[in-house]
């Protein structure tokens, strides 16, 4: 049985929305969650010097139209002419000092999905064959940012 804590009457209606990434590239990013892991662009916001996009699955149960009605959104904030300094990369919070982990993409098929991204050209930081963990597959986004890849259950 899953551990679950009590929900408070001011709490009980929450819902985890987002998760924002800073990105070097929006191009290379935008082609990576959409084209490779097959994520639609949802939204966008400009402001100024920065710009927004959120990205999340339109076949998800809470496929609302209305951005703040979702969950399971991606947001990737983009620090304008960050794409021209050669020299400029984010932390992946996987080098030392470790914070952020990962994000997590579950499919129906992890052979399959595997294969794909290789024939794609995706970097992998860990292969279902690697290890001891063979039901998982670690690859990296244009901002070497670690995408778990965990198969579906049935």
């Amino acid at each position: 049985m899953p551990l679950r804590f009590p929900t408070t009457a001011e709490t009980k209606d929450y819902k985890f929305n987002h998760t924002m990434l800073r990105v070097k590239d929006p191009k290379a990013s935008l082609h990576f969650y959409t084209e490779i892991l097959g994520m639609d662009l949802i939204d966008e916001h400009d402001g100024g010097d920065f710009k927004l996009f959120f990205l999340a699955y339109a076949n998800s149960p809470s496929a609302n139209p209305v951005r703040s009605q979702r969950e399971a959104i991606l947001e990737l904030t983009w620090n304008k002419g960050t794409e021209n300094d050669s020299n400029f990369k984010y932390h992946n919070g996987n080098d030392e000092p470790q914070g952020f982990g990962h994000t997590c993409i579950s499919v129906p098929d992890l052979e399959e999905a595997c294969a794909r991204f290789e024939k794609l050209g995706v970097e992998f930081k860990k292969r279902p064959q690697d290890g001891k963990m063979k039901t998982i597959a670690f690859i990296y986004d244009p901002d070497k940012y670690w995408v778990e890849i965990i198969p579906q259950k049935k």
